[in-house]
């Protein structure tokens, strides 16, 4: 049966991959790669040697019809981004419409995604929770924040380090200094580290330490004091 094969990579650690991500991978005859040359290194790693393209977010719509006419013929493709799992911030959607828009069928195998750990290491509620994602840099980012005033499900967020300083001192205008906060970086890497508290005490740290590495913040909802009834 024809397929696209979509399998997580390790946001970090080269360690967490699993043993069917690895067997997919030995066993494809294409791997499609948000960058070729990361991809490459975890592929060096675990001694893999198969064809490389990229396939990332600027060019996913206009290569998706090349790439589906390819899975058609017979063409066991794998689709990976840089880290995590291809359609969650990253390069995937696109060419998973396209697919199943021609009745090829899609199978995504379960892996890492940042988001998960950090959500469940904020200590913050994680029975119902919103994934954001990354806020728009510039038009729309107001209006989204606008639009989460009310939210009281705890909300996660991805940001880059160059932003992190200031995406907080917006938190702290649209949703108070005292709401709880969970930020995550490096998750899984040797400098991992999470920062709990409030708003305000977490801008302070991050304002006094050297920020590097992706972000999670995880950000409590309007009403985070209750839990689902055990």
């Amino acid at each position: 049966m024809n397929k696209l094969w979509v399998v997580p990579t390790p946001i970090g650690n080269l360690g967490d991959i699993t043993l069917r991500a690895l067997e997919m991978l030995r066993e494809c005859d294409l791997i499609l790669a948000e960058d070729t040359r990361k991809t490459g290194i975890l592929l060096k790693h675990f001694d893999i040697q198969k064809p490389l393209r990229s396939h990332h977010k600027f060019n996913e719509k206009q290569s998706s019809e090349s790439l589906v006419r390819l899975i058609s013929e017979g063409k066991k493709v794998c689709l990976v981004s840089d880290a995590g799992t291809p359609g969650i911030s990253d390069p995937g959607y696109a060419l998973v419409q396209a697919c199943l828009d021609a009745d090829i069928e899609v199978e995504t195998l379960p892996g890492a995604t940042a988001f998960v750990p950090a959500l469940v290491n904020s200590g913050l509620p994680n029975h119902q929770f919103v994934f954001v994602g990354f806020l728009p840099q510039k038009k729309g980012r107001q209006k989204a924040l606008e639009s989460l005033h009310n939210e009281a499900r705890t909300m996660v967020f991805y940001e880059s380090p160059f932003r992190v300083l200031k995406c907080l001192e917006q938190f702290i205008e649209h949703f108070g200094p005292d709401r709880r906060v969970a930020v995550s970086r490096e998750i899984s890497k040797i400098h991992e580290e999470t920062v709990r508290g409030t708003l305000e005490t977490v801008k302070h740290y991050f304002e006094t330490h050297t920020v590097k590495g992706e972000f999670v913040i995880v950000l409590a909802g309007m009403d985070s004091s209750s839990n689902p009834t055990e």
